[in-house]
């Protein structure tokens, strides 16, 4: 902290006030030192944060006679610039007289603090608009400051704060943005009922989603408001009213991803459907299944869509970038390509890698040695301990990593222990950033003279690596289940639309099977004997059946039809088949489960817990099945009588 900073402490001491000292300092020390914050200053690009970048004056709090006003100002702009509450430009166009305006004022009526300011103090010869944005930037900065002071608990304020609250499941990448959910835009009148309801949400679904569930909420009553409707509608909510809904809904959103059209009205309905089971006191009257129906809910985009977006780094280009990875500047970047290569993991994951236990050796009976695991919690699909085996040299540079990071590391600079951690500056005790990871290996990609197809500048983006190793991890025939386990996804079907193949390996697949005879022309069905003895015969299943290698057995599933089970369903569904050469697979299975639920326990993560034992008591029962039936496929026979 610099010598300026320092001086700031000289005032108030107390720790919600040092709180905010610290926020403004910061490398440079620039927010806390400036009593002019000019648009063009580095550190604003340093931070994040967009400006036009002209040597325009932003902000001048020279006016300002109490350093305690000062500084609390100062941290009421930064940090609603960093939450994209406010922007740069917005504060120059419509604030720049109103922050030196109240300075001087204030100063003159001796006050010496925002917090609990009831006065409406006006400088004098302002304009009718200098005076509306004066005002408004002070009744801001007066609300502001004043929650930021109040020791309410977090769950009853109207701004939350992620660090504040215990148990949230917030991605390394989110840690750097996104600390707050604002009820600002729900009515007074059922604020505290989305507080209640989000409460709930926000310790057992990750926090991204349960921001996005307040936006649809708070879309959902101001829509309502705007058309009419007041304090109490809720209660009263008929299927007119929700008629109505979708009708702005449509309209709304006719020009976004049709994503957006359904969320609106999905999001709505587990709310509802929440509240009521819950019996809240302003929860509607009529039943959400008399209130909105399945085809209320807009179809999602579209699969093939969904496919257009998923994009691979071509062969040439992932050729040239893996050949010059060592060039990569920050030198600290190039470990992340590295994990995030070798891995297929989302970056968010990657970043949230710990140094105390991102690496394990894990005993295996066919090497007879022990093995090198990565190790990671997964806070977007809830997986408590993922791990994947790495290669030996990838091991020993992560122990190295690790072992630098437990040595720069204290309580304060990485209270976390990320491995990928900033040491200093207004980021200091965050991961580093997924933006400025691909910002590097454009800048990469750039001085090389890497070019795409089309003869233009390939332009790199982090999760296309993660497309491009699910379809590597195909092409070296890896099951199914196997890159699903690997990359960490709940639904098999995600990791179906990840793992195609390339057009030349199909090709090549193609030319080995054009000769084989896969119809059996001359061939009887199996009698019933010969199926529990030889296992079940797909030959003689329809045509139109995709016979697709899952874990602890075979899916059935017609090709048109999409895959509605995540894959802990499957066991459960009418389109999977299993026999008694599945049964190593559950026993495995079964004490991996009860590790994850013993770990749950350890954890206090009763969520887990719970959704593992219902997991754990389907695989038992599977397992009961197969050992005294043999084959347990629903629709087996049928579909075999189907081509007798």
């Amino acid at each position: 902290m610099g010598a300026a900073a320092i001086a700031f402490l000289q005032e108030p001491s107390d720790d919600k006030y040092l709180e905010m000292v610290e926020y403004l300092s910061g490398k440079d020390d620039y927010w806390i030192n400036e009593d002019k914050w000019y648009m063009d200053a580095e550190t604003f690009g340093d931070a994040g944060i967009e400006t036009h970048g002209k040597h325009w004056v932003l902000a001048d709090f020279e006016g300002y006679k109490s350093v305690q006003l000062k500084v609390e100002v100062k941290y009421y702009l930064l940090w609603n610039m960093k939450e994209k509450e406010l922007t740069p430009n917005g504060i120059y166009r419509n604030y720049g007289r109103a922050i030196r305006n109240i300075g001087i004022y204030l100063g003159k009526k001796r006050i010496e603090s925002f917090e609990n300011l009831t006065a409406e103090l006006v400088a004098p010869g302002l304009t009718e608009i200098e005076k509306k944005n004066y005002l408004h930037l002070y009744h801001g900065i007066i609300r502001f400051i004043t929650e930021y002071y109040d020791e309410t608990p977090e769950f009853e304020r109207d701004v939350w704060n992620v660090s504040r609250i215990p148990g949230v499941k917030q991605s390394a990448a989110e840690k750097r943005l996104n600390h707050s959910i604002n009820f600002r835009e729900i009515p007074a009148y059922y604020r505290g009922e989305a507080k209640r309801f989000m409460s709930r949400l926000i310790i057992r679904r990750s926090w991204s989603y349960s921001r996005e569930m307040l936006l649809y909420i708070g879309y959902f009553f101001r829509v309502f408001y705007e058309h009419g409707y007041r304090d109490g509608f809720f209660r009263q909510l008929c299927r007119k009213d929700v008629e109505a809904y979708l009708g702005w809904v449509a309209d709304d959103y006719k020009d976004k991803n049709a994503t957006f059209r359904s969320k609106a009205v999905s999001y709505i309905r587990q709310f509802i459907d929440y509240i009521q089971l819950a019996e809240y006191a302003g929860a509607p009257e009529k039943d959400v299944n008399r209130l909105l129906f399945d085809d209320d809910v807009p179809r999602r985009e579209r699969l093939s869509d969904t496919m257009e977006k998923i994009k691979y780094i071509p062969g040439p280009v992932k050729e040239q970038l893996d050949a010059s990875i060592q060039e990569l500047e920050p030198e600290e970047m190039r470990p992340v390509y590295i994990l995030l290569r070798e891995s297929g993991w989302r970056g968010a994951d990657v970043l949230n890698l710990r140094y105390d236990n991102c690496l394990d050796y894990l005993w295996n009976e066919k090497e007879k040695a022990y093995i090198p695991y990565l190790c990671v919690e997964i806070t977007k699909t809830g997986i408590p301990q993922h791990k994947i085996p790495i290669r030996q040299e990838v091991a020993d540079m992560v122990k190295k990593l690790a072992d630098e990071a437990s040595e720069l590391s204290t309580g304060d600079n990485n209270p976390e222990h990320y491995l990928f951690n900033t040491y200093e500056g207004k980021n200091k005790g965050r991961p580093y950033s997924k933006p400025g990871f691909s910002s590097a290996v454009n800048d990469l990609l750039k001085k090389k003279g890497i070019l795409d197809g089309d003869g233009k500048p390939y332009h790199f983006k982090a999760h296309s690596l993660r497309h491009t190793r699910a379809m590597e991890y195909t092409e070296q025939e890896m099951p199914i289940g196997i890159i699903q386990q690997v990359l960490g996804h709940c639904s098999l079907q995600m990791t179906l639309h990840y793992s195609k193949v390339s057009e030349n390996m199909l090709y090549e697949k193609w030319k080995k099977t054009e000769s084989l005879d896969l119809l059996h022309l001359n061939s009887r069905p199996p009698t019933e004997k010969e199926v529990k003895e030889e296992g079940l015969h797909y030959e003689f299943v329809r045509k139109n059946i995709d016979a697709v290698k899952v874990p602890f057995g075979v899916c059935f599933k017609p090709s048109k039809v999409p895959c509605r089970q995540q894959m802990s369903h499957c066991l459960e569904c009418g389109n999977f088949c299993t026999s008694r050469e599945n049964a190593a697979e559950y026993e495995a299975e079964i004490k991996r489960i009860h590790e994850q639920i013993d770990l749950g326990r350890k954890m206090n993560r009763e969520d887990w817990v719970e959704k593992n034992c219902k997991y754990l008591e389907i695989l038992k029962k599977m397992l009961a099945r197969i050992r005294t039936e043999g084959i347990v496929h629903k629709n087996g026979r049928l579909r075999e009588d189907c081509n007798g």
